[in-house]
């Protein structure tokens, strides 16, 4: 057995039996806006095939924060069957951790009947609108972000995850290329960071000292004019210097422009099309190209970005991106990541983490077709396994 991979690892104030997570990916499974018995298995599947967290995605913490209808808002109307998800991760001997955020221009005011918000007013390529905040808008959402690790920790979560990748709120406001406002909350780094590190602080007086709590950063946005590495760094050191956080996961992508940049590998573009209402489709086949391009697939593709974060901050960092090999995860920790984060490779195998424990298995069968990523509309799953599998 490899070791360290395996043995138990400090997250800040809690410890994890090894050195996996299972990644943030929408479940699909909560239709009505509350915890399911489907959202439920699909945590319980992983925590039982090994994984030392399993992160739980995504929770809002405002209703005009959630990417649609079927996501849950954190409150005390969803408190009890949080409960009831942490309590079934827990019993399989995995920790639970909370992805906390809020949408921004990434929510679809459609479906959320609310207006999305953003930095600035923003078209989004498909055609919705986003509104700029205001200050009230930002003292209130910092309040919610609050409000909403409270509920999180009272349900039993071992760890919080601030979303502030993909263009969601507090990634919109990284980056300059969404965020064209002129006051103290645009314009210079300082000032773009400055909603993220207030929220950051927030999520931490509500977490306490028992608590991990960690972010989720785009090192770049992966489109022109957005934030990119020469900023992000130092956005992480200024989380680094204000000590709110236990760790960093670094990602990178625009769920608004690019999606295709934090998955690589062939763009699904037929099944996603055929996820959409009809006057949408023809567009799609149209433009689609553009919204979602295809990149070539690597092994642990965000590493060589990472690693220049690793080289200038002393805090953990938990690595994700395509990670499918016992080989790669050595290498990981062995340059000085702590933890991985893993997402399709378990969709395909919730149980790989106890194969590659008993040797049974040194790397996953997911191909990164992407199929997965439509199916997030009924039920998030690999379209290779069987339904009964």
């Amino acid at each position: 057995m490899p070791s360290g991979v395996f043995a138990p690892a400090s997250l800040g104030p809690i410890t994890l039996r090894n050195r996996i997570i299972k990644a943030a990916t929408f479940e699909g499974a909560s239709p009505k806006g509350q915890v399911t018995d489907a959202l439920v298995d699909y945590h319980v599947r992983v925590a039982a095939g090994g994984v030392g967290m399993s992160t739980v995605a995504y929770l809002a913490v405002a209703p005009e924060g959630r990417t649609g209808r079927g996501c849950i808002v954190l409150g005390q109307d969803t408190l009890e069957g949080l409960q009831r998800l942490t309590d079934a991760i827990h019993a399989e001997g995995a920790a639970a951790a909370a992805q906390i955020g809020h949408a921004g221009p990434v929510a679809n005011p459609k479906s959320n009947r609310l207006p999305a918000l953003a930095p600035s007013r923003h078209l989004s390529p498909m055609g919705t609108i986003a509104q700029a905040v205001t200050e009230a808008d930002i003292a209130r959402i910092t309040a919610d972000y609050e409000k909403g690790a409270a509920v999180a920790v009272a349900a039993g979560f071992d760890a919080l995850e601030i979303h502030l990748g993909h263009n969601y709120l507090l990634s919109a406001f990284l980056s300059p290329k969404l965020n064209k406002r002129k006051d103290g909350w645009g314009g210079s780094l300082d000032n773009r960071a400055r909603f993220a590190r207030q929220v950051v602080q927030a999520v931490r007086r509500a977490a306490g000292d028992k608590v991990a709590v960690t972010a989720k950063l785009n090192m770049t946005d992966g489109v022109p004019g957005g934030l990119w590495l020469d900023e992000s760094v130092e956005v992480a050191r200024m989380l680094e210097a204000d000590g709110c956080l236990d760790a960093l996961e670094l990602t990178g992508g625009s769920s608004l422009s690019n999606p295709m940049y934090l998955f690589r590998g062939e763009a699904p573009l037929e099944e996603f099309g055929a996820t959409l209402p009809a006057p949408f489709q023809l567009g799609f086949k149209l433009l689609g190209k553009r919204f979602m391009p295809s990149y070539p697939f690597e092994e642990a593709f965000f590493l060589p970005y990472a690693r220049q974060f690793r080289d200038a901050l002393e805090m953990p960092l938990i690595l994700l991106g395509g990670i499918n090999r016992l080989e790669t995860i050595e290498h990981a920790v062995a340059l000085g990541f702590p933890f991985v984060a893993m997402a399709r490779a378990l969709l395909r195998q919730p149980d790989l983490v106890n194969k590659m424990q008993k040797g049974e298995a040194t790397e996953g069968l997911c191909v990164h077709c992407n199929k997965c990523m439509p199916t997030i509309y009924s039920g998030t799953r690999c379209v290779l396994v069987p339904p009964s599998a």
